[in-house]
């Protein structure tokens, strides 16, 4: 269940904005406000790659890496000690963590980035926090489904997704020895998910987009945040110049990357998705539904 104080300032926000602004205007400032709750952790972690830079001196005992490091693992405990993370959102995260650190093992030793400091908590050549940039991925794919009540329809069958989650994953590996065939993977996503509407409320009345849509603007989001650890000299690309802007083609690594993080989400919970199509009613009213989903509605 969530916390009461944390429902009490979701509807405090939530009363404000529409007793303030036109119903559109409304509307879309709270689908901002909840996008940016549903991504606190990631949000938390680029102010804190910011600020870090901005105050780390060479000559601290504790190392930049090993501060975010610590960063990350606090802010965690306090999202799940403060319940706005649940712990089943904790073993998504925990998922898609392992998996992301795999693959940063792998590139980092292959040659496709770095990480030009130094660090304890480091394993051949990968800091731990990057980890968690993963992490921040996974957590807000599991806290936007909660938060804006999604459901996704018609979902291709199950195994085929999951499926095709695994030969993104892997080809993310393989195309350094076999031919790449993200291009194939691209039509894929069309191919599976062009009829998949994300529906979602941000007031009463069911709003939709399409997936392949939603996982290109979270994608475009992704990449600008990557700029942020690149500008900062947190990682670097090989080849790319000081603050040279991350190549584009990133952002195409990026949107099959959160196909790949979506499919981990439902390997823990699959109750957002249904292969029939649908078409959600009105949001119901606050006083009728249980109040461990009144955080969720309320925003």
């Amino acid at each position: 269940m969530a916390d009461w104080g944390t429902r009490r300032l979701e509807r405090g926000l939530g009363g404000w904005t529409r007793a303030r602004l036109p119903g559109g205007v409304a509307e879309f400032v709270m689908f901002v406000l909840k996008q940016g709750w549903a991504a606190l952790f990631g949000i938390l972690f680029v102010f804190a790659i910011l600020g870090s830079t901005v105050i780390w001196q060479d000559d601290w005992a504790l190392s930049r890496y090993d501060g975010l490091f610590l960063f990350a693992v606090i802010t965690q405990i306090l999202m799940l000690a403060l319940r706005l993370e649940t712990w089943a959102e904790a073993r998504v995260i925990l998922l898609f963590h392992l998996t992301g650190t795999a693959m940063e093992l792998f590139k980092v030793n292959a040659g496709s980035w770095t990480y030009p400091e130094g660090a304890i908590f480091m394993i051949a050549g990968v800091p731990m926090f990057s980890g968690f940039m993963y992490a921040s991925i996974g957590s807000y794919i599991a806290r936007v489904i909660r938060i804006f009540e999604m459901r996704f329809a018609p979902y291709p069958p199950y195994w085929l997704s999951l499926a095709f989650g695994v030969a993104i994953y892997v080809n993310f590996f393989a195309h350094h020895f076999l031919p790449d065939i993200r291009l194939a993977l691209f039509a894929g996503t069309l191919i599976l998910f062009a009829r998949t509407r994300v529906w979602f409320y941000v007031g009463r009345s069911p709003r939709w987009m399409p997936m392949p849509l939603a996982a290109f603007l979270c994608a475009s989001v992704v990449w600008i945040a990557e700029n942020v650890g690149t500008m900062t000299q947190t990682w670097t690309y090989a080849g790319q110049d000081a603050f040279e802007m991350v190549s584009f083609a990133k952002m195409g690594s990026w949107y099959l990357l959160l196909f790949v993080a979506f499919v981990t989400v439902t390997v823990v919970s699959r109750a957002a998705l249904s292969q029939s199509p649908l078409r959600p009613g009105l949001r119901t009213e606050i006083n009728e539904i249980e109040p461990d989903r009144k955080a969720a509605l309320e925003l």
